[in-house]
């Protein structure tokens, strides 16, 4: 099934069951009004959405309305954890290989991983809301999984039966203040600023084949600016599965039903496929010419993230952004 969140004023919005084909939706208010309600009691309620979801499909739901992304929130507009990993190893390879830094061995054992602000996450079709150009904005390109309870000291294997549902993301980063908080040895913290995911978040039947062993195979689509920079195929080198991520979150702590866990720029070797984010291509740019000459995202860029079926249709629905200055609040 496809689950999204409509916006009505409230810090949770109102879960909405949305079609196969993303064209109409249907309020589960007689269900659960909330995602994380589903999530939290979720072998209950998920077989009646499942029922919900199969008569909109049948054209039987009565109370059935147009679908509009716009009116959307992020699928879990706030979330108990949201960490996002760094699976595609590829891209820490070009990253550090265009600053002439070696990988240190772990990195390909071990996933690197961050905890990222959880409390205020933007809707598929909200502004990115930046002070400063100067701060280097960019996009990132990412699946992201939402969780069960999974135990402290889960394997990768059990890990990955906790996944309830799939999404894409947009993890902005301005990557002109990373530098600086790097070099503090703490990690990122305002280089991060609010997440955006894609209109809905759909159970693994709804991609059937393409998810193997924890990890999503389809074609990633970036596009910027009108123009398609990325369709970067997520599955074959994503060298930590989803199930390996959650797991090394276990490793000393439970994790609870509403964790967000993302998987990193998806990224390929092969550089005919573009890229899921700017800093990747001025990398290459770097290596290949020894600077980058693509800037950052201005105000009123625009960024769409989206993923399509085998038939073609948008499996997710897109995330389609614009950049945005803040707005200055009178006294």
């Amino acid at each position: 099934m496809k689950l999204a969140t409509y916006k009505d004023s409230s810090r949770d919005g109102q879960l909405v069951v949305v079609s196969r084909d993303l064209s109409t939706a249907h309020y589960a208010t007689g269900i659960a009004s909330k995602l994380q309600q589903v999530l939290d009691d979720w072998n209950f309620m998920s077989p009646q959405l499942q029922d919900l979801y199969e008569a909109l499909n049948q054209g039987k739901a009565r109370h059935a309305f147009p679908f509009e992304p716009s009116r959307c929130m992020a699928p879990l507009p706030r979330a108990y954890q949201w960490a996002d990993g760094s699976a595609y190893i590829n891209h820490v390879e070009l990253v550090r290989k265009a600053r002439n830094a070696e990988v240190p061995e772990s990195f390909y054992t071990d996933p690197l991983m961050y905890q990222g602000g959880s409390d205020d996450f933007i809707g598929p079709c909200d502004d990115v809301v930046v002070a400063s150009e100067d701060f280097g904005i960019d996009f990132e390109a990412e699946i992201a999984v939402v969780t069960a309870d999974v135990p402290m000291g889960a394997t990768p294997e059990q890990a990955l039966e906790g996944v309830r549902l799939v999404m894409l993301a947009n993890d902005v980063s301005l990557r002109n203040l990373i530098p600086d908080e790097l070099a503090k040895g703490f990690g990122f913290f305002q280089s991060k600023p609010a997440t955006a995911f894609s209109p809905v978040a759909v159970t693994l039947d709804e991609v059937g084949d393409a998810w193997d062993k924890g990890r999503l195979h389809m074609t990633l689509q970036s596009t910027w600016n009108g123009r398609k920079v990325g369709m970067c195929e997520a599955g074959p080198e994503m060298t930590f599965n989803f199930g390996q991520l959650i797991a090394h979150i276990c490793k000393t702590r439970n994790v609870r039903a509403g964790s967000i866990v993302g998987s990193g720029t998806v990224s390929n070797k092969d550089w005919s496929h573009g890229y899921s984010c700017i800093a990747e291509k001025r990398a290459i740019e770097t290596i290949e010419d020894g600077k980058p000459k693509t800037e950052f995202m201005k105000f009123g860029d625009t960024i769409r993230i989206e993923a399509k079926g085998k038939d073609g249709l948008s499996v997710f629905g897109a995330i389609d952004q614009k950049i945005a200055p803040t707005v200055a609040h009178s006294v």
